[in-house]
Parts: C-alpha cells; sequence; structure tokens
C-alpha cells in the first residue's frame, strides 16, 4: 500500500455549507463470520494516526494525529493526540489517553477505543498489514477518517529527520477573506539538527489564486520535551505556518497545522533516489487521485481519478480521466493541448507540471516526485482547490486472474441528499474478498458513518457484496459495482484505476455520491 491516502473529501468543504445536526443511530444484519490471519497480535507496538473530517456539532473542519501503544493482547497502554476541531481563533488541543482496549477479527477488521479523561475516541479499523491499516471515527462526535501506521521508536529524534521530505496537506484557510478549503504540496528540507533550511511549496488557497512555486523561508523544528521521546511528537514552523507532527519513522512523519491561519493535515515522505531535473527524466505511466472542492458558481464536491503517460519530451498520451462533480459523472479519453514541464528553476525540488483540456476545460496540475514511483498532487485548475496521491503504474495488462485475493478499502466523500436526510459527508472503512476469477464476485463487510443535516448514522459489520469488470487492458477506468446489503441498502459503482494488482484509486460514478477511495491488499 502507498503510504500516503486520499483524505476527507467531505473536510474539504464544509465552508461551502451549513450545518445543523443531531444525533441517532443505525443497525444492519450482521455478515458471514470472517475468516483469514489476523488477530489482537497483529496490532502491536507503537501506532501514529492521521485523520481529518468534519465535526458533528459544529460542522467545522476537524483533523487530529497521535500515537498509541497496543500490546497485542487487546490493551492499549497509553496515547496522546493533537486534535484541531476548527473555529476562527481556537487553537488545538493536545489529549492524552490512559488506555484503552481494541479487537481485531480474522479478516483484519477490527475496533479500537481510546480512553481519556474527557471522553474518547472509538474507531473502526480494517488492517491492511501489521504495519498499517485505515480507520473511520465510530464515536458519533464527527465524520472523520484516515489511516494508521507503526512507528519506529528508535527515530523518535531530530536527526532522524535529515533530508527532503514532500508533504500533501488539505484543510481550511481563515486568510485574505473568509473561511475557504486550502491545499499545501511541496518539499522542505530537515537538516537533522533542528533547522528547516529552504524548500518550496504551492499554497492553492479558495479565496486566491494558486501560489505556483513559492520558495519556503527557513524555519526550525523540534521534539516535544515531554512527549516526544515516549510519542515521537514534535512542532515545526516555516514561511509563517506552525505545524505539530508525530513521527512513524525517519521516511515519514504526520503534521497538523496548528496556527492563526487555518488548519489542515497531511503526510511528509522522505525524498529518495535522483529527482527529475528535466523533462527526459520522467516517463512511464501515471495514475492520480483528486478530491477536493470547486469554490465558484454552483460550488460542491469533486473527486477525480486519471491515468498518462509522459513521453520524456514535455508530451502527454494514454490520457483517460473520470470525474464526479456534484454529483455529475464524466469520462473522457479524447483531450488537446496535454503536455508536462519538470520545473527547471527549482533544481532538486522535484516539481513539474501538467495539463490537458477536455470538453473544452483546461485542467491543470502541480505535483513534486517522492520517489521513482510516487508523487503528490495538486490541482490548480481554476476554482478547484484539491489534492492527492499519484503513483507510476506498473505495465498492464490488468486481468481479474491477477486480481484475487484479500482486499481493505477506505472511501470518504459525500452523500448528495434524499428528499428527507441529506448527509454532508460519508466514511467507509471495511474488507471484501475477490476469490473467483471468473465471476470477479466480492463479498466482505463494512463499517461507514454518515453526517447529516438531519442527523448522524453509524452503521457496523454492514454485509457487502459486488463485482469487478475489467475494461479493456484494465489500465484505465474498470468497473466496481459494491452492493451494502444493509438498512439502508445501496449501490454503490467506482470506476477503478489500478496502480498495480495490488492498489486501486476510485471515483464514484454515481449522480447521487461525490466519493473518492483506495484499495489496497492485504
Amino acid at each position: 500500500m502507498g503510504q500516503l491516502i486520499m483524505k476527507s473529501v467531505g473536510s474539504v468543504i464544509f465552508v461551502l455549507l451549513a450545518v445543523a445536526i443531531i444525533g441517532c443511530g443505525g443497525s444492519t444484519p450482521a455478515p458471514p463470520p470472517p475468516s483469514g490471519n489476523f488477530s489482537n497480535a497483529s496490532l502491536k507496538g507503537q501506532y501514529a494516526y492521521l485523520m481529518s473530517g468534519i465535526a458533528a456539532e459544529t460542522g467545522a473542519y476537524i483533523a487530529r494525529i497521535g500515537s498509541f501503544t497496543a500490546d497485542g493482547a487487546g490493551n492499549i497502554s497509553a496515547g496522546l493526540e493533537d486534535v484541531l476541531a476548527l473555529s476562527s481563533g481556537q487553537p488545538a488541543s493536545v489529549v492524552s489517553f490512559t488506555g484503552g482496549t481494541y479487537a481485531i477479527q480474522p479478516n483484519g477488521r477490527g475496533v479500537i477505543s481510546l480512553q481519556a479523561a474527557s471522553g474518547g475516541l472509538k474507531l473502526s479499523v480494517a488492517l491492511q498489514s501489521a504495519n498499517s491499516g485505515f480507520v473511520v471515527q465510530t464515536d458519533l462526535s464527527a465524520a472523520s477518517s484516515g489511516s494508521i501506521h507503526l512507528q519506529t521508536p528508535a527515530d523518535f529524534s531530530l536527526s532522524a529527520l535529515n533530508n527532503q521530505y514532500v508533504f500533501e496537506l488539505s484543510g481550511v484557510t481563515f486568510l485574505p477573506n473568509a473561511a475557504a478549503p486550502i491545499s499545501l504540496i511541496g518539499e522542505f528540507n530537515a537538516n537533522g539538527s533542528g533547522a528547516v533550511t529552504g524548500g518550496a511549496m504551492d499554497i492553492n488557497n479558495g479565496n486566491l489564486a494558486p501560489s505556483g512555486a513559492t520558495l519556503i523561508a527557513p524555519g526550525s523544528y523540534a521534539m516535544d520535551p515531554s512527549n516526544g521521546a515516549a510519542f515521537g511528537r514534535g512542532t515545526m514552523a516555516f514561511s509563517g505556518y506552525a505545524f505539530a507532527f508525530y513521527i512513524i519513522d525517519s521516511t515519514h512523519i504526520v503534521i497538523l497545522e496548528e496556527d492563526a491561519l487555518g488548519g489542515s493535515s497531511g503526510d511528509a515522505l522522505l525524498q529518495t533516489g535522483p529527482v527529475p531535473t528535466q523533462n527526459s527524466q520522467f516517463t512511464g505511466s501515471f495514475v492520480y487521485l483528486i478530491g477536493g472542492a470547486f469554490v465558484h458558481g454552483t460550488q460542491g464536491p469533486i473527486a477525480r481519478v486519471a491515468r498518462f503517460s509522459s513521453d520524456g519530451n514535455g508530451g502527454i498520451g494514454s490520457l483517460s480521466v473520470d470525474d464526479n462533480y456534484n454529483g455529475n459523472y464524466t469520462h473522457t479519453s479524447q483531450a488537446s493541448n496535454t503536455s508536462y514541464a519538470i520545473d527547471t528553476s527549482n533544481p532538486g525540488s522535484g516539481r513539474g507540471t501538467f495539463t490537458f483540456t477536455s470538453s473544452g476545460i483546461t485542467v491543470n496540475n502541480v505535483f513534486y516526485v517522492i520517489s521513482s514511483t510516487q508523487a503528490v498532487v495538486q490541482e490548480t485548475t481554476a476554482g478547484v482547490i484539491g489534492g492527492g496521491p499519484m503513483n507510476a503504474q506498473s505495465p498492464g495488462p490488468f486481468a481479474l486472474s491477477g486480481l484475487t485475493g484479500n482486499f481493505v478499502f477506505y472511501w470518504s466523500g459525500v452523500q448528495l441528499g434524499a428528499n428527507t436526510a441529506i448527509p454532508l459527508e460519508e466514511d467507509f472503512v471495511g474488507q471484501y474478498a475477490l476469490a473467483n476469477t471468473s465471476s470477479g464476485n466480492i463479498a466482505g463487510a463494512t463499517d461507514y458513518f454518515e453526517l447529516g443535516l438531519s442527523g448522524t448514522s453509524l452503521f457496523t459489520d454492514v454485509p457487502l457484496a459486488g463485482t469487478l469488470t475489467i475494461n479493456g487492458d484494465g489500465t484505465a477506468n474498470n468497473l466496481y459495482k459494491f452492493a451494502v446489503n444493509g438498512s439502508p441498502s445501496a449501490t454503490v459503482n467506482f470506476q477503478a484505476y489500478f496502480v498495480n494488482p495490488s492498489t486501486a484509486f476510485l471515483v464514484t460514478s454515481d449522480s447521487n455520491r461525490t466519493i473518492a477511495g483506495i484499495i489496497s491488499q492485504q
């Protein structure tokens, strides 16, 4: 599984909606008994997590990063988190967890409960392995979701952060006019001794035009003297932004913005290997996923998944794009004015841009390369605020015979409404098996949470069925059809782009949902 995941689409668009929320609940029939090789022993050690979404009581953007310790036997001994429930001028809180419990089923699905003096945090989890998994919040206080990763406590030090790191953050800004979604991507240089020595970043602020490449002013970072050694917590500041972070290991940290500018959250990953400094060094096929919002005109959520190839000479080919803008789904493989360019003004940053025109709309993007197989991307099309992962696509074709096995998934986005309750965000996490190559049938279970205008609803252990249909050689838009067989029941249709046989990026093709997601093999 790639280390960067798609954060909540719904959390990016909360400023576009006015909410009044009341609590309620839901129930569903149980799925078949789970099978697999996971157990409580699969969750052992210290785990860092990153989650974002929308707070139930206020409708505000909420994000949290933290760390907890699991003993491999169902007990959590301690934990710590930074949580931001954003309203103008409200600081983040640092919360200590005194303990907790968890239970992991054989299929990797489970529950985690963290206890604190003022309540706590409850999660549903789907483990991809003992090292990582997807989580969704289930205590009804927020619609939020994200990921967990096994930490390396030996790396809880300043010296562990000693190189260039690529980051992708999303959230909300208050300046300069009013609350608006924001996306920040770039790379910063940490010197191993507490100094941020420079870098470059791109800011797409819903109140302003995209910034373009902006040099990062020198800054600093430090380990928390009280909690750094125990949980990997630290703080960082550069270019007017202030952050808390938790170290996963020397290659990966999770970040939460905590300043008067607003709030954003995401990952930073070590930039490895030579990065492209000219067009000839950027070749291959790539798949990317965008989640965000359109802030002009008929405002609403947007999700995009696409595949393209770069020819080493600034040209783009083999383009396939699937969009869901506020329930309006489109697919295109016809585009003009296609090109890419590696940024030669900021050599060594791994920065580049690509653009194409489809249906009369010019789509602009900026990206930063993490490694030969991974990058982050930010859309800078007029009025669009969004970002996400971009990965090199392994050579196709992809066929059902190579896609069988057990998978975990994470979907987040917006249900666009019905005649009664209109949920603002829904977050799904679950597991399924694709066992039969002749039929493409899927069977599994999911937990999901819906936050709406008329109430909140949690659904657990919901049976999941469906099919995977391969389109052509499988390298572009394939159909995943999932039937959520609970109460209420629903059929969710996705267009799936395989990064490789183990990972797929998804966008809904339905008119009543705008959702982005990731599927990873266990």
